[in-house]
């Protein structure tokens, strides 16, 4: 599904890459926990997964479509089938819960009707039914998140794609959202998840991909977030 060959991304002239010669495939369905120390590339990856940013060198497809070829329409649909989770909620803090589901709808021009039936259905997913006329000031930290979950999934997006989700929450609800991740992951949404937590990375056993200073230096199945296992 995502493929990456030799991609290395400087983002200064004369400064150190962010990413170094990655070569990286990820197939569809699968769960993916990048790992390593801040400033080891992870949130770079994501980017140019997303096609948020383009990578220096080498070449990233998706679907086997090489991403630097697509046309700014094509650019557009690529990010359409993917979901983004952002460690700080990124909440309309005017809008309701459901106003802030719906708006990742809006902005692809979905119909009121579409609108009304699916924003339901993905605050059922991540269980907030009965929260639809919240405001974000009103919830928890883990009910925000959980609000910021159903906007990236509300699109029905092939890859679910998450930075540092659980950064500002307690063990008890991070863990919690692991778990809400992995029914997503079960229902055939592919997911990668770039995380500091160890403890959440070494009870899923996942795939595990950890980086260093730009670089790939292990790729494991069912991995750990460190190797010392």
């Amino acid at each position: 599904m995502i493929e990456m060959k030799g991609v290395s991304k400087v983002y200064h002239t004369g400064a150190k890459p962010a990413l170094q010669d990655i070569n990286l495939k990820i197939d569809g369905g699968e769960f993916v926990f990048l790992v390593g120390p801040s400033g080891a590339g992870k949130t770079t990856l994501i980017r140019l997964i997303f096609c948020e940013q383009a990578p220096t060198s080498g070449r990233i497809s998706f679907l086997g479509r090489d991403t630097s070829t697509y046309k700014p329409g094509e650019l557009l649909q690529h990010r359409r089938r993917m979901g983004m989770v952002f460690q700080d909620f990124r909440l309309l803090k005017s809008k309701t819960v459901f106003e802030n589901v719906a708006f990742a709808l809006e902005v692809v021009g979905r119909s009121p009707k579409e609108i009304q039936k699916r924003v339901p259905l993905a605050l059922e997913q991540v269980g907030l039914s009965g929260k639809e006329n919240a405001f974000p000031g009103e919830l928890s930290g883990g009910e925000q998140q959980r609000v910021g979950i159903a906007r990236a999934l509300v699109r029905e997006p092939l890859v679910l794609l998450a930075d540092e989700p659980t950064g500002n929450l307690d063990p008890d609800i991070s863990r919690q959202l692991m778990e809400l991740f992995d029914q997503i992951n079960r229902n055939g949404t592919t997911v990668i998840i770039a995380t500091h937590a160890w403890d959440l990375v070494d009870q899923m056993q996942k795939r595990v991909i950890a980086l260093e200073g730009g670089r790939i230096i292990r790729d494991e199945q069912r991995g750990y977030y460190r190797n010392e296992h």
